[in-house]
């Protein structure tokens, strides 16, 4: 009978046939024992069944997403892709319709532009104002809003028109995310059912991110028409300067060569090298950070991120002395900058040039943001799910190779998370490696052996581009042994992939960089292994706990049974190089009362307490009681 239940689970057959066996058996007269293993059997075939239909889901999920990045990609139709993704929209979340408006700034509403699977005219024309219906809601406040029964929901603010349409529609359930560009919102994508269901939050967050796709794909359109507007005028400008030769052959080179550039996927130095041979001077291209990107014109001051910050208000090119300044943004965020120096040049060529960086550079970060997504996703079951099957494989064909040494580093920050994550994204797919993004941290998991230097780097690295500092503690996991201690892995697993040892690492990693934070080094990066004493006792396998009990236990059990403050008087005795009356000074106190508190800890401790050699054990014990995880109980 067993078997039976593997071939409906290969069959992929419903929930109610899994009773098939048990009934036949009845039928057939077993007795209880048999009954009770069938039973047991069938709902462990019905939890591999249920198994198996969440792994297929989440492919289909990251299947539409790699899909939908790729139209992005190959961008032509606007109306395509949109309607592409609402298709997509709708399969994934099994819902028998899916619509996405857009926002008039004119009318100051939003209005129907794609759907998927509705049938009423009334419906596809219908108009939300602002906070009116579940869709006005949305893209008033920003935030996501789902119903089970749409009209038995008093959240929202219902008018007769907007129900009218809706009731026509026979829809009940709705979901609706809404479509950013920065802070501002554009649209509302929506999922709805003509029943009623609720809607789980795997998927609200799948919606969201099929409307970050519709947002840039919007995005794009716009950029798109800008260039090709911006060509046209090109063209324009060609024919009215006919008579003006070399300047015409000059612009019109530029227009074919970048053009030709961008569709044989060339890159921004290629672009820049095509500026700088028909324009003349010396280019240089910067981030929305204002790192180079290709190129350079020397020292660059404060005024011409001014001129870069008119260049995007105006839409046009500035000129500041002999630097000629374009830059482009989007969604209110800078994207890229162009500054060619020269005394005489056509401005209008810069300014295309300057687009198609800007369009460049959002295809790249389009399908960095959605690589960056299934990267993450795979670190964090690395961490906290070591034992699921296929991650080895499934790194494999990211490009990321299990088998060959790596190092985890863990970057603790208080700066911008997006940008944060954003950075160490980027990181990874130029290492071959894996990132993710957390509350006040990022994690990188990147091939390498020496852990010291690559936490420095990062911390380095990540403090620039946060302007904060940005502190790294790092742990090495190698093919044989590793630099951690014992890894519990059989010496012929050398190359094996390990991935059991990445959730050990990340623990490491995360501890030693606390322990740098305590130690008032933030902004620094280490492994445990460079952190002496402290790195000895933050590293895995270490009884911290055992060790400041043994050296400071006293004096802190009898602040805790006394309600004294012996183990702040310690510090500040030590931190004031062992000079009672600056102790009294710092605690606010009477040199006699720090008398009477050494005596007593000298009493606690007992004698040589002061020796050097203890009073470093006593002072190290200290530190690690200020990191709050080591305290004892």
């Amino acid at each position: 009978m067993t078997r039976r239940f593997l071939e409906l689970l290969a069959r992929e057959a419903s929930a109610v046939e899994f009773e098939g066996p048990i009934i036949q058996a009845r039928a057939a007269g077993a007795d209880a024992a048999a009954i009770e293993a069938l039973e047991q059997a069938k709902v462990e075939a019905l939890k591999v069944r249920d198994l198996l239909r969440r792994r297929a889901r989440r492919e289909a999920e990251l299947s539409a997403l790699y899909d939908t990045a790729g139209d992005l990609a190959a961008l032509r139709d606007l109306d395509a892709v949109l309607e592409a993704i609402v298709h997509r929209a709708r399969q994934l979340l099994a819902t028998d319709t899916a619509y996405l408006t857009l926002h008039d700034p004119e009318r100051g509403d939003t209005y129907m532009r794609v759907t998927d699977g509705t049938i009423s005219a009334k419906f596809r024309a219908v108009r939300l104002p602002m906070g009116a219906g579940l869709g006005g809601l949305v893209a008033q406040t920003a935030t996501p809003y789902a119903t089970a029964d749409y009209f038995a929901d008093a959240r929202f603010r219902h008018k007769d028109d907007i129900d009218e349409a809706v009731k026509e529609e026979g829809l009940v359930a709705i979901l609706g995310v809404p479509l950013r560009l920065g802070q501002r919102v554009i649209g509302v994508l929506m999922a709805a059912n003509r029943s009623a269901r609720p809607f789980h939050q795997e998927e609200v967050a799948l919606l969201a991110s099929l409307a970050a796709h519709a947002a840039v794909a919007i995005d794009n359109a716009r950029l798109l028409q800008e260039t090709r507007n911006a060509l046209e005028e090109l063209s324009q400008t060609h024919r009215a300067l006919r008579e003006h030769g070399e300047h015409v052959e000059r612009a019109a080179l530029a227009h074919d060569r970048m053009t030709s550039l961008v569709l044989r996927g060339g890159g921004i130095e290629d672009v820049a090298a095509v500026v700088t041979d028909v324009l003349g001077g010396s280019l240089a291209v910067l981030d929305d950070l204002g790192r180079p990107l290709a190129g350079e014109v020397g020292q660059v001051d404060a005024g011409v991120f001014e001129a870069a910050q008119a260049s995007r208000a105006l839409g046009r090119t500035v000129r500041r002395g002999d630097l000629l300044i374009a830059s482009v943004d989007v969604g209110g965020e800078p994207l890229c900058t162009l500054i060619l120096r020269s005394d005489d040049a056509d401005e209008r060529i810069l300014e295309r040039a300057a687009l198609v960086c800007a369009l460049l550079l959002l295809f790249r970060r389009s399908v960095a943001e959605a690589e960056g997504r299934v990267r993450g996703e795979l670190l964090d079951d690395l961490i906290a799910r070591p034992d699921s099957p296929g991650l080895a494989e499934h790194a494999r064909r990211l490009g990321v190779d299990l088998s060959a040494p790596h190092v985890v580093v863990v970057v603790r920050h208080e700066g911008q998370r997006e940008r944060a994550a954003f950075w160490a994204s980027s990181q990874a797919a130029l290492r071959h490696g894996l990132a993710a993004g957390r509350a006040g941290e990022v994690v990188l998991l990147l091939p390498g052996e020496n852990a010291g230097g690559l936490a420095r780097r990062v911390a380095a690295e990540l403090s620039a581009s946060l302007h904060v500092p940005a502190t790294a503690g790092a742990s090495g996991i190698s093919t044989g042994g590793t630099d951690r201690g014992a890894s519990g892995i059989d010496p012929g697993a050398s190359h094996r992939p390990r991935v059991g040892d990445v959730a050990a690492a990340y623990q490491e990693a995360r501890r030693c960089a606390e322990a740098l934070i305590a130690l008032g080094r933030a902004g620094d990066g280490a492994s445990a292994a460079e952190l002496g004493f402290v790195g000895l006792l933050v590293g895995d396998g270490r009884d911290v706990r055992g060790f400041v009990g043994e050296v400071l236990g006293a004096v802190i059990d009898y602040d805790a049974r006394r309600g004294t403050a012996l183990t702040e008087t310690l510090a500040a005795y030590f931190g004031s190089g062992g000079s009672p009356s600056r102790t009294a000074e710092a605690m606010h106190i009477h040199v006699n009362t720090v008398t009477q508190r050494l005596d007593r800890i000298g009493k606690l401790l007992g004698e040589g307490w002061l020796e050097p050699e203890r009073a470093l054990e006593i002072q190290l014990a200290l530190r690690l009681h200020r990191l709050g995880h080591t305290s004892i109980a």
